[in-house]
């Protein structure tokens, strides 16, 4: 059985807020799971097929690929004085004319031929697939039931994560879905804004004055604005003369990561657990990412959890095979859901499974990244799955996509290499578990997230450790300068591997590699042929090794 953390009682200031909202019961099958966190923590357990897969690959793909600009498109072009409201201006027009909802609908995915990515994706090494459903641009990516700001209806004209499901599974990957939608309530309300300087000072933007009303004759005829931009939750008052006063009161009234209902706007929380539900019965996910710290919208986000929670097991004879991501997670809660540690690391051994999630450049498609050859490197991920994967934990690789639904030659390139490793060197990485120490090493690895920002790059003398079928894989993050792999933890006498070491050997080789076992360290003469390579793995079997 996993190992379940302590918890305590919890819950006490969200208890009302269903009821108030009004929001129906979850449709499953009676099951143990209840909407509340002991309930969760008590009966969740995470599926082995997680834990072997390793590896995913994650496509955040919408509208805000467009412009090719990066993150946040669609709140900053609303704040006069950013970039991105820049090249809004000069590309598409002014936002009080020309807003976001406009680019949604520019949004055609022309070129996208999901099949041939998926094959990318697998002969890279992916075990999982995760599609984004929505982003907090509030747009469904999805056939939505409840929500007409969705890809059937405005942009692509297509189901873009019933496209995704089904040549992920016609491939054997288990299938996830990505839900940013629970912030849209206060990240975008920059929309209604206003120019605090030049032509337009103190004209709202689209937001502000747009209704179902105004879209007669035009291609968003029947479909209401304040459903898309979630109504005026906070707008900035009038009177703000310039360009700073309004950038500092976005980031003080609007940009918070503020997990709670918007008590003044319970039909927003409302929409977004009918569009959950519908998202999760309609297309049975293995995993749902929460872009959340926590649980999102009180007691939403735990009914969504339990419903979510029940219907798997209700989808697979009475055996629970969901996982759900959160971040920032209490210890109390961990082992309710698998945390998730954005663009970060852990220092150590992680006692219950965990992942992180990192994109090659923006998570949304940024031109200047490809124009100027500033992606991740091969190596680098490589890295990272290497050391995530020793301390008990999961890689969610994001690949960022144009709009067209293509990607560039880099993004080819990287996953091309990332394919060459995996090929000969996954079995120290698929269905391993964690040993009993992560590795050795002079470079200090950051806790947290957001903390590949401060981490060093792991070197040929940076080893991790990997454990399966009575193996010991050893990982050399580089090559050794005299192609001698040295391991000072296999030392002779060594209190975490006291046993005989009997034959050592390279992934993709059957030979045995000449070694010798002093106390100062392990020795191992590696093939020449592995030189360059960005990780050597040597397989170790002995006695007493892995019990």
């Amino acid at each position: 059985m996993t190992q379940k953390l302590s918890r305590r009682s919890l819950l006490q200031a969200t208890a009302a807020t269903m009821g108030a909202a009004g929001l129906p019961a979850a449709q499953a099958a009676p099951t143990p799971f209840k909407p509340n966190w002991d309930s969760l923590v008590d009966g969740y357990e995470t599926p082995d097929w997680f834990r072997d897969a390793k590896f995913g690959i994650w496509a955040h793909w919408s509208a805000q690929c467009v412009p090719e600009m990066g993150d946040w498109y669609a709140r900053r072009m609303y704040i006069q004085g950013n970039w991105q409201y820049d090249h809004h201006i000069k590309t598409y027009g002014h936002p009080t004319k020309s807003g976001f909802m406009e680019i949604q609908n520019r949004w055609k995915a022309e070129n996208w031929e999901p099949e041939a990515l998926m094959d990318l994706y697998v002969k890279a090494g992916a075990k999982y697939f995760v599609a984004l459903a929505n982003h907090h641009d509030n747009q469904d990516t999805f056939n939505s039931k409840y929500h007409g700001w969705n890809t059937m209806r405005v942009g692509p004209k297509k189901d873009i994560v019933g496209t995704w499901e089904k040549a992920a599974r016609a491939r054997g990957l288990r299938f996830g879905v990505s839900n940013h939608g629970a912030h849209a309530w206060h990240w975008y309300q920059s929309a209604y804004g206003y120019d605090p300087e030049g032509p337009y000072a103190g004209q709202r933007y689209d937001a502000f004055n747009l209704t179902k009303a105004d879209g007669k004759g035009k291609w968003w005829e029947g479909l209401d604005p304040q459903d898309l931009y979630t109504g005026r939750n906070i707008v900035m008052p009038d009177g703000f003369k310039t360009i700073p006063s309004v950038e500092a009161w976005h980031n003080q009234n609007t940009y918070y990561w503020d997990e709670k209902p918007p008590l003044q706007n319970l039909a927003f929380t409302r929409s977004w657990f009918l569009r959950c539900r519908d998202l999760i019965d309609s297309y049975k996910p293995d995993l749902i990412y929460m872009d959340n710290h926590g649980l999102p919208l009180g007691q939403a986000g735990l009914d969504i959890a339990a419903h979510y929670y029940n219907a798997s097991m209700a989808w697979n004879g009475g055996k629970l095979e969901a996982v759900l991501n959160a971040k920032v997670m209490p210890p109390e809660w961990r082992a309710g859901v698998v945390e998730d540690v954005e663009r970060g690391f852990r220092d150590g051994i992680e006692p219950l499974p965990w992942q992180t999630d990192t994109c090659l450049g923006d998570w949304h498609y940024a031109r200047s990244l490809f124009d100027n050859h500033q992606y991740k490197p091969a190596s680098t991920v490589i890295h990272r799955l290497c050391d995530i994967v020793s301390k008990n934990g999961n890689l969610l690789l994001s690949v960022p996509i144009r709009g067209d639904g293509t990607i560039d030659a880099d993004e080819q390139k990287i996953l091309g290499e990332i394919a060459t490793w995996m090929a000969r060197n996954g079995e120290a990485i698929y269905g391993t578990r964690p040993w009993r120490t992560f590795g050795e090493g002079p470079t200090k690895v950051g806790s947290g997230m957001f903390s590949e920002g401060s981490s060093k790059p792991l070197t040929a003398e940076d080893i991790r450790f990997t454990t399966k079928g009575g193996a010991l894989y050893a990982i050399a993050l580089g090559w050794p300068k005299d192609g001698v792999l040295r391991i000072q933890t296999l030392a002779q006498d060594s209190n975490v591997a006291p046993g005989a070491i009997e034959r050592i050997e390279a992934l993709g080789s059957g030979d045995s590699l000449p070694f010798k076992r002093t106390r100062k360290g392990l020795e191992v003469k590696l093939p020449e042929g592995l030189a360059g390579s960005p990780a050597v793995v040597v397989k170790i079997r002995g006695n007493g090794l892995t019990a």
